[in-house]
């Protein structure tokens, strides 16, 4: 198993990275929050499990090893490979999962794009003794105008990343629309001197990883 991977990060997409170690460019899949923290040219270490295949090796990599934990014992869930491991992260953090398991709350497990009440409670039975109590406080939950191409190429490449996380053209789209406007027009922009907001300059237009994070919090209220 290959526990970990440290380097520096020389090409993102919307789904994955390549981290190269020693010369060798390794391709990882992540979530978009997890790619929302990389730079390109910048060094990164991401926790990893390997997942094989009988015709493919797929590396997975992730912030902590708290969400790895957690994306391995879904897998020992019915019905739930790699992928629809890696969305439900994409969606609620770890400590969401453990609580929605605990308290067998099946409308948390449904948000994620793929999971219906069946898959929610096989979930809910197959993990209830595995992943443990809530490690963290109080947690977020998940929720999901403009036309499309708001936000620029930032909106482009953050739509594409959610369309591969499961959701609906229409959900990126609002949850991008809601960004750009909670992004715009901050609950403190008012009281914040000399702020864009506050003069009533225009805001420039948010990196793709900043919206993305807007986008992802969106999704989760």
């Amino acid at each position: 198993m290959i526990a970990s991977v440290a380097g520096t990060v020389t090409a993102l997409g919307p789904l994955s990275t390549v981290v190269e170690v020693g010369g060798v460019g390794l391709l990882v899949q992540c979530t978009p929050a997890t790619l929302a923290g990389l730079r390109v040219g910048e060094p990164a270490r991401l926790a990893t499990t390997l997942v094989v295949r009988e015709t493919e090796l797929t590396l997975y990599g992730f912030t902590d090893a708290d969400a790895r934990d957690v994306f391995e014992s879904l897998q020992s869930a019915a019905g739930v490979g790699p992928k629809l491991a890696q969305a439900v992260l994409g969606v609620l953090e770890p400590d969401v999962v453990r609580r929605a398991v605990a308290e067998e709350d099946l409308a948390v497990l449904t948000r994620v794009p793929g999971i219906g009440r069946k898959g929610a409670q096989r979930i809910v039975l197959d993990l209830r003794d595995r992943l443990g109590p809530p490690r963290g406080g109080a947690l977020p939950g998940p929720r999901p105008g403009e036309p499309a191409g708001a936000g620029g190429a930032a909106g482009d490449s953050v739509r594409e990343a959610l369309a591969g996380l499961g959701y609906s053209a229409r959900e990126a789209q609002d949850a991008v629309t809601r960004a750009l406007a909670a992004l715009a027009d901050p609950p403190d922009a008012a009281a914040s001197a000399g702020s864009p907001a506050a003069d009533g300059g225009a805001v420039p237009e948010p990196d793709a990883a900043t919206l993305l994070r807007a986008s992802l919090a969106v999704l989760r209220r």
